[in-house]
């Protein structure tokens, strides 16, 4: 059974840093992509940041300069550093991986973000 499991959540005032973790367990298979998504209140998922298998990242434009994604591919973990911490920064944060040869998609179980003013 494949285990999505998220940590590092939490209230922080603005500028201040979390780091997320996600650590991907069973079945899962080459893992072709890692990354993160946030959705707020009233507002559609959206990419965060994206490694893929080959190490390239991808950062939403917003996020650009104070978010770094980094992973662990010996653990199958997958980092995301957020410094400078905004208010618009608020959201759940979903771990996401895209795996195996039939290229699923799994998704964690999500943490909150707050970031007050």
């Amino acid at each position: 059974q494949v285990q999505l499991v998220e940590s590092g959540g939490g209230l922080v005032q603005a500028g201040g840093s979390l780091r997320l973790s996600c650590a991907a367990s069973g079945s899962i298979g080459s893992i072709n992509a890692m990354g993160w998504y946030r959705q707020a209140p009233g507002k559609q998922r959206e990419m965060v940041a994206t490694m893929t298998s080959g190490g390239n990242t991808i950062y939403a434009n917003p996020v650009k300069g104070r978010f770094t994604i980094s992973r662990d591919n010996a653990n199958n973990t997958v980092y995301l550093q957020m410094k400078g911490l905004k208010p618009e920064d608020t959201a759940v944060y979903y771990c996401h991986v895209n795996a195996g040869f039939w290229k699923n998609d799994y998704w964690g179980q999500g943490t909150q973000v707050t970031v007050s003013s």
